[in-house]
């Protein structure tokens, strides 16, 4: 099975860059920004999208070195009970504080009955 992703990825000031972006330019990725690649991914065994997802983790568990705190998330196109949606998933790492909290102006009205 053959799919078109989007690829972010922070791995800090000294991730091993060089190893994923080897993995980038094998798979025919073209950049989309600051830590941001496309790219056709082919999962032969893989006939759902957990088992997609879990193929794409491991190929790149075995060629990069992923230190704590290192962090890649796919972004593609699925179906859902039969419906098209795009969905999101940590491959590696966690979702963290948006940067932009507390900047926006947020309502602290609220509503009490006495």
């Amino acid at each position: 099975m053959k799919r078109g992703i989007w690829l972010t990825y922070d791995l800090g000031v000294k991730g091993d860059y060089n190893n994923l972006y080897a993995w980038l330019d094998d798979h025919g990725a073209i950049e989309c920004g600051n830590n941001l690649a496309f790219l056709y991914y082919e999962a032969i065994t893989a006939h759902k999208d957990e088992e997609f997802i879990n193929c794409i983790r491991a190929e790149l568990k075995e060629r990069i070195k992923i230190e704590p705190g290192n962090r890649i998330y796919i972004i593609r196109a699925a179906q859902d009970d039969g419906k098209k949606t795009i969905k999101g998933t940590f491959l590696i790492g966690k979702r963290k504080a948006s940067p932009w909290e507390g900047y926006g102006e947020k309502s602290n009205e609220t509503n009490e009955e006495v």
